[in-house]
């Protein structure tokens, strides 16, 4: 399909309050009011960015992700943001893909942000998720890897590797530029669209965060931005200006061939 319709949800997460917050996504997505076939919710989008995952951690089998399970099923669309996870004795910040059939795919955070302690609390995923929406390609990552673009980088065969990069994150507001900058950079590098979903307002930790939730299309031109404000946008990708432009550009030919010493995932 040419078109793909997609939502971003930039909320301002209650404290490590997990019911106060699955309540309040849920208002969001019911108030969507228009069709769209995936929605994007913030990192750890459950708690906030929490540094007590043996607290806070659910297993897949837990709450949140059997909420995500009903959402994505009620309302018909695919499904995605990040939880706590945890999962044979090790704490994982998760990014699950959930489609409305209830089968669901996952990425774990491959770059833990250790300026605020994550990787002492964390464990860090080996894998990168690609994940497939009617002839679209989608790349799935979390917050801090938007700092690594060999991570995000397509790995060009006969074809770019990808069409669409989400991140999905708790970015603070003192580190904006880099935020907004950094989303522009890897779309124009990687000739595809991308998508930033940020949480807005200040967490338990005092930190503020503003949002500046994007969409970025292959040339790097800011399609959407919201700064500060709480709520959902809706926005179509258009496949065929995607292919018209790596045509006219094909920029992505003269990439440089590497290989990540990681597996990769695809569902």
């Amino acid at each position: 399909m040419s078109q793909l319709l997609v939502t971003l949800v930039q909320a301002k997460l209650h404290w490590e309050d997990k019911q106060a917050n699955l309540q309040m996504l849920e208002q969001q997505i019911q108030a969507i009011g228009q069709p769209t076939q995936l929605v994007v919710l913030p990192e750890m989008f459950s708690t906030g960015f929490s540094m007590q995952p043996e607290k806070l951690a659910e297993t897949m089998e837990g709450p949140s992700v059997q909420w995500m399970k009903s959402m994505a099923t009620q309302y018909k669309i695919i499904l995605t943001g990040s939880l706590i996870i945890e999962e044979a004795g090790e704490y994982f910040n998760r990014l699950i893909w959930m489609l409305p059939n209830g089968s669901y795919g996952y990425y774990d955070k491959r770059h833990r942000f250790a300026f605020a302690g994550e990787d002492q609390h964390y464990s860090n995923g080996n894998k990168r998720l690609i994940a497939s929406v009617n002839g679209w390609k989608i790349n799935l990552q979390i917050c801090y890897d938007l700092r690594f673009p060999v991570w995000a980088r397509q790995q060009i065969t006969e074809q770019p590797e990808y069409d669409v990069l989400v991140y999905v994150a708790n970015w603070p507001e003192r580190r904006s530029h880099a935020w907004k900058s950094l989303l522009i950079a890897r779309a124009i590098e990687n000739q595809c669209y991308v998508i930033g979903v940020n949480r807005v307002g200040e967490d338990g930790k005092g930190i503020n965060h503003s949002g500046d939730s994007m969409v970025v299309d292959p040339l790097g031109q800011v399609l959407y931005t919201n700064a500060h404000e709480v709520g959902t946008h809706t926005m179509s990708l258009d496949k065929n200006f995607l292919e018209e432009i790596r045509t006219k550009f094909p920029f992505w030919k003269d990439a440089d061939p590497f290989q990540i010493l990681q597996n990769n995932s695809d569902v």
